[in-house]
């Protein structure tokens, strides 16, 4: 392991410039882990990171050193702590990063399933919650409008805690030529809808629209929905998180499928 205590270095640089710009991990089609659980499911998920940079505080860390035993051949570098802490996305450095090549995928699948479509969705722990809570509910296609928040910046990746590499992640998609071709029910939430997603079947195939953190869906997309649904909530609330707006959606199908599951139906 190569150990690095120049900012001048250019393998430092390099990984400093993918933390810091967007431009810098499109076109390099790389993203930048923080932390062992991130890398771990890199690793398990798709496989070896293209660089490992550690910590040389973070070298006794057990948990640390077992990652770096099964990432095998995988390049390592370690960097004195305070080139390591300008790397790091959080306030408490977690001891290792590593650059990946980011799993993309171009076009959206031919075989359309039950799914969650969002369209410029602009807050990056919003999106992480939305990615984490589509991969726990056993959803796997999510659609992301052109002008949503990159799916691969650090902050949706450390929101999303691993969910991205269980996922397939669909950017730039056409969202309504995805809603002309749905094979289900597409459910638009909104929440001045006077019907509720309590009183949906949800348990087929379902396409899940939700809209920008303000202005919601656009009245294109909210017209081309099948139905759309509110999630009541208390009288003088205004609304519900986006996000956890989804993880409502998105459990109410989880329980209506269990039901009919222990029903025999």
């Amino acid at each position: 392991m190569k150990k690095i205590t120049s900012a001048d270095n250019s393998r430092f640089k390099g990984l400093l410039r993918l933390m810091q710009s967007a431009r810098e991990r499109r076109n390099a089609g790389l993203s930048l882990l923080d932390g062992v659980h991130l890398v771990s499911a890199y690793r398990e998920h798709v496989g070896p990171p293209e660089e490992v940079a550690v910590a040389a505080s973070a070298l006794d860390n057990p948990e640390i050193g077992g990652l770096l035993s099964a990432l095998g051949s995988a390049p390592v570098i370690v960097l004195a702590d305070g080139l390591f802490a300008q790397l790091s996305t959080v306030a408490s450095p977690t001891g290792i990063v590593a650059a990946v090549r980011t799993p993309r995928a171009l076009t959206a699948p031919a075989r359309l399933e039950t799914c969650v479509m969002l369209e410029d969705i602009q807050d990056p722990g919003n999106l992480g919650s939305i990615l984490r809570t589509a991969a726990a509910a056993g959803v796997r296609q999510v659609f992301l409008s052109p002008h949503s928040v990159h799916c691969w910046s650090p902050r949706v990746l450390r929101a999303g805690m691993g969910a991205h590499f269980a996922l397939g992640i669909y950017e730039q998609a056409d969202l309504p030529a995805l809603v002309a071709r749905f094979p289900g029910t597409v459910v638009a939430t909104d929440a001045r809808a006077r019907r509720s997603i309590y009183d949906l079947d949800l348990a087929g195939p379902v396409a899940f629209l939700l809209g920008n953190e303000g202005a919601g869906l656009s009245p294109a997309l909210a017209g081309a929905a099948h139905v759309t649904a509110a999630i009541p909530i208390a009288r003088g609330v205004e609304s519900l998180n986006v996000a956890a707006a989804a993880a409502v959606a998105l459990f109410e199908r989880v329980r209506q499928r269990k039901a009919v599951s222990r029903s025999g139906g």
